[in-house]
């Protein structure tokens, strides 16, 4: 019983879950306007320590991503699914090292963006509550794998954890890597993840871009270069471009 009510709940989450991103952001760049402060630090240098960090933290959850959804198979739930979605079960690859890695990676890759507003509390915040969002959307998602692929879906789940990943026991992944799918999930990811370091940074400059620091200044020129990529790539989505990458 207790099991179904997390499954209910996780599939609300699933649901709402591409809202959470925005979220994050929109509280990082507030807490970062709000304190003027790039880190928790006392010392200046300690706190820019802590923004590259959550800089290399952020990149490294979206990289998982990037790696993940290109070796994913067809038929699999995507950003514009509004329910589990699985073809076949995909056991190689990432998915040999932990059953959920896309989750892994935005877990990593909020925690990252949290840290950008400078505030240890809201980044441990953001941390702990994805890791409760998360479980409850695989826990959705793996009674969805149960259902429909029984024995299969336990001798996987058996020796593969959920969430935590393991370091040995890399399978080979199944398919060769694609590159125009990874491209169509993950665009919107990585403008996302470039719009919080420009939007913290902007937000540590008060939103006065006289007051950008030089050496912030390339970032703000990078997320234009960036912005114009992905409308290129919306136009291309609409014109049909990536129809089959779903």
């Amino acid at each position: 019983m207790y099991q179904h009510e997390l499954a209910r709940s996780g599939k609300f989450l699933f649901v709402i879950r591409g809202a959470y991103i925005y979220i994050v952001i929109a509280l990082a760049i507030a807490i970062m306007w709000f304190a003027r402060d790039l880190g928790p630090f006392a010392g200046e240098q300690a706190d820019r320590s802590w923004f590259v960090a959550g800089v290399v933290v952020a990149t490294l959850g979206a990289v998982i991503r990037i790696f993940t959804s290109g070796w994913a198979a067809l038929g699999t739930s995507g950003r514009v699914k509004a329910a589990a979605e699985a073809a076949e079960l995909n056991t190689t690859g990432p998915y040999s090292l932990v059953r959920n890695p896309l989750y892994v990676g935005r877990i990593v890759n909020y925690t990252g963006m949290a840290m950008l507003s400078g505030s240890w509390a809201f980044a441990a915040i953001t941390l702990l509550l994805s890791i409760l969002i998360y479980e409850r959307v695989s826990i959705y998602e793996e009674e969805f794998l149960r259902g429909k692929f029984g024995q299969a879906h336990a001798d996987w789940a058996k020796d593969v954890p959920a969430l935590f990943p393991r370091f040995h026991g890399w399978v080979k992944p199944k398919y060769n890597f694609w590159w125009k799918r990874m491209i169509w999930r993950e665009r919107q990811k990585v403008f996302l993840l470039w719009t919080s370091v420009a939007g913290t940074l902007f937000a540590y400059a008060g939103f006065d871009l006289e007051s950008v620091a030089p050496a912030h200044m390339w970032v703000m020129q990078g997320w234009a270069v960036v912005a114009a990529l992905f409308l290129l790539s919306e136009i291309a989505s609409w014109a049909g471009y990536y129809r089959d990458m779903r």
